[in-house]
C-alpha cells in the first residue's frame, strides 16, 4: 500500500455499499487512498462494508444524495441510484431523483472543488435498441412513459447533465456505461437474472426464466469492470465519455440458465413466464472505445465469474 500522504487522494464514492460500489472501495483502499463511502442503503448494505470499519482510511456516512452534500474530497465516483428492475420500480419517482437531482448535487459539489467526478451511467440508455451491437454513438430506443423508464431516462437526463456541466463550466467527467455486471456481493433478490437464476437453482426451485430463452445479455464480471473505472478515471481530461463498459461476449438467456444448473449441481426445471413490458431483446457492448483509449478488456469468463459468485451464495 502506497504510504505516501502528500499522493494519497480523498475519493468519495456514492452507493459506496451498493454491490459495484464496495468492490470499487476495496480497490480505491487497496491503492492507498482515503475512501468516504455515501449510501442511503436503500439498496446498499451495512455487510458490504462491515470488513472495512476498522481501516483508518475509510469512513462512512448515510446519506440520501438527493439532499446536498458538504465534503471535502479529490474525486467523486457517483454510483448512487438502485439499479435492478425491481427495486428501481418499487419507488419511481425516487430513483428519477436520484438520478436527476443526485447528479445536480454531486456536479454542484464537483463544481465548488473542481474535481473530477465520474458518473456510472447505464446500457439501459439504449432502451430495447435497434442497433446490434450497442455503440456509444447510438441514441437509443426508449421508451419514456413505460414501467423503467424511470431509471432508463433519469439515466439518459443525468449524462445530458454531466456534458453540460463539462461544456459550460469546464468540469472535468467520466462518462461510463455499465453493462450487466454480476459477482459477490449481489443482491439475492435484486431480480437480476443472474441473481436469481442461482438463488432458484441453489434452492432447487424452478429457473424462471421470462420470454422463449433467446434474448441475449453480456456479462461482466464486477472485478473486470472496478478495473476500467479505475482506468477511466485516470485518463486525460479529454477524456469524456461515454464509453461502454461491459463483456462483449453475448450469451442467450437459455444458455445462462443451463451453465448455472450445471455449475451449481442443481435439479431444477426451466420454466417460461411472459416476457416484461419493454425488456430489451438484446444487450452487447461494442468496446472498442474502452480497447483503445483504456487498453481494457475483460478477462474473466463466464464459467469462472459463475463460480466465484455461487460460491458467494452459498455461504
Amino acid at each position: 500500500m502506497n504510504e505516501n500522504r502528500s499522493s494519497r487522494k480523498r475519493v468519495l464514492v456514492t452507493g459506496g455499499a451498493g454491490f459495484v460500489g464496495s468492490h470499487l472501495i476495496d480497490r480505491l483502499l487497496q491503492e492507498g487512498n482515503e475512501v468516504l463511502c455515501v449510501d442511503n442503503l436503500f439498496t446498499g448494505s451495512k455487510k458490504n462494508i462491515e470488513h472495512l470499519h476498522h481501516n483508518p482510511l475509510f469512513e462512512f456516512i448515510r446519506h440520501d444524495i438527493t439532499m446536498p452534500l458538504y465534503v471535502e474530497v479529490d474525486e467523486i465516483y457517483n454510483l448512487a441510484c438502485p439499479a435492478s428492475p425491481v427495486h428501481y420500480q418499487h419507488d419511481p419517482i425516487q430513483t428519477t431523483k436520484t438520478s436527476v437531482h443526485g447528479a445536480i448535487n454531486m456536479l454542484g459539489l464537483a463544481k465548488r472543488l473542481r474535481c473530477k467526478i465520474f458518473q456510472a451511467s447505464t446500457s439501459e440508455v439504449y432502451g430495447d435498441p435497434s442497433v446490434h451491437p450497442q455503440l456509444e454513438s447510438y441514441w437509443g430506443n426508449v421508451n419514456p412513459i413505460g414501467p423503467r423508464s424511470c431509471y432508463d431516462e433519469g439515466k439518459r437526463c443525468a449524462e445530458t447533465l454531466f456534458f453540460d456541466y463539462n461544456r459550460q463550466l469546464g468540469l472535468s467527467i467520466k462518462v461510463a456505461r455499465i453493462f450487466n455486471t454480476y459477482g459477490p456481493r449481489m443482491h439475492f433478490a435484486d431480480g437480476r437474472v443472474i441473481s436469481n437464476f442461482i438463488v432458484q437453482a441453489l434452492d432447487g426451485k424452478p429457473i424462471t426464466l421470462f420470454g422463449d430463452g433467446s434474448q441475449t445479455r453480456s456479462f461482466c464480471y464486477v472485478d473486470d469492470l472496478v478495473e476500467a473505472m479505475i482506468r477511466l478515471m485516470a485518463t486525460p481530461e479529454s477524456v469524456t465519455g461515454p464509453i461502454n463498459l461491459g463483456n462483449p461476449v453475448e450469451f442467450t438467456i437459455a444458455d445462462l440458465a443451463k451453465k448455472v444448473i450445471g455449475l451449481t449441481g442443481s435439479k431444477s426445471e426451466i420454466v417460461f413466464l411472459p416476457l416484461p413490458q419493454d425488456d430489451p431483446r438484446q444487450r452487447q457492448p461494442d468496446i472498442g472505445l474502452a480497447r483503445s483509449l483504456l487498453n481494457w478488456e475483460p478477462i474473466v469468463d463466464l464459467d469462472r465469474g459463475l463460480a466465484r459468485t455461487i460460491e458467494f451464495f452459498r455461504t
